[in-house]
């Protein structure tokens, strides 16, 4: 089958990729000639296109896309992350469609559902959130929305594939946020690390995501994870050991730490400051909250089973 996946140069996309090609063509959206070389050294065909700019012809003869592709920055203006995430989303969809492909499956995320509260062993029919202070969130929501209103029986079929806190080599997000800080000794346990946490890695992500494209219901949404739950604490200390490093000892309380980040925000918004602040209202909000998730629907319906322990994860990482 031909399939059309974009952000396939990065951490989510580039795995992704590597599996897939192995039963399929992958043409992969290139927005620049570092990424065309990039995807060729991958052994993907790459096609010189961008969100908001992809054509008829550059999935004409697809069968299936997989939509990769987001405004994940920590920091960012509300017309970064509305023109990628929802518009980037709108124009592909409709040029999808147009172009004949059958089965479309969005890289949604729990994000979309998140505005600053706990969410304990949420599944897929917890509610969309009215609003979210986060530009990230609601973005992605009213992306994964398009996504779902957009299928059609028969026609053209959509899927959505919601992980939360994707990990494993290759991550440039939370692995490499978590050394910054503690290279710059600004790192801190919020709450003592203590809130606890669902995560999926990257190996798992790429089988419930081949799984979707094969056996997902149309106009439906699975959540994707390791199925198991650690406390920040304990997750991200044996991620840091991966990497030989041991985070500090310090701690701040969760409240503390989300007032301060609203400062600090309100502070770079009025004076225009590009660089994100030393930590965002959606980072302090989501470590402090609990964010469990149960993937009973993604079992039951696709025949998702975890390919990798949170454990055999952390020892493949070693070993990279």
């Amino acid at each position: 089958m031909k399939i059309f996946l974009t952000g396939a140069s990065g951490f989510i996309g580039g795995a992704v990729a590597e599996k897939l090609q192995e039963k399929h063509e992958i043409y992969g959206m290139a927005r620049s000639e570092k990424s065309v070389e990039k995807l060729k050294s991958m052994g993907i065909r790459p096609v010189r296109t961008a969100l908001n700019e992809v054509k008829i012809e550059n999935i004409k003869g697809c069968k299936a896309v997989i939509h990769c592709a987001a405004f994940v920055e920590q920091w960012g203006s509300r017309e970064q992350f509305w023109k990628t995430n929802v518009e980037g989303t709108r124009q592909l969809l409709e040029v999808a469609r147009a172009a004949g492909v059958k089965r479309f499956i969005h890289l949604g995320t729990e994000a979309a559902f998140f505005y600053g509260q706990d969410m304990i062993d949420i599944d897929e029919t917890y509610p969309y959130p009215k609003r979210s202070p986060f530009l990230y969130s609601e973005t992605k929501r009213e992306a994964e929305k398009l996504v779902l209103a957009a299928n059609r029986e028969g026609i053209f079929e959509t899927i959505s594939v919601r992980p939360r806190m994707v990990w494993g080599p290759g991550d440039q997000t939370f692995l490499p946020e978590l050394k910054k800080a503690i290279q710059k000794g600004g790192f801190l346990w919020i709450d003592g690390g203590k809130a606890k946490t669902s995560s999926v890695y990257i190996d798992n992500l790429v089988v419930g995501i081949e799984l979707a494209l094969d056996k997902g219901k149309r106009g439906n949404a699975y959540f994707i994870t390791d199925d198991e739950i650690l406390t920040f604490r304990e997750f991200f200390t044996q991620y840091l050991g991966t990497q030989g490093i041991t985070p500090p000892n310090k701690n701040i309380p969760g409240w503390l730490a989300r007032s301060i980040a609203f400062a600090l925000e309100s502070i770079w918004r009025t004076f225009g400051i590009k660089s994100a602040p030393p930590i965002t209202r959606f980072a302090a909000n989501v470590t402090s909250r609990i964010g469990t998730i149960s993937i009973e629907k993604a079992k039951r319906e696709l025949g998702y089973q975890p390919l990798l322990t949170v454990q055999q994860g952390m020892e493949a990482i070693r070993k990279e």
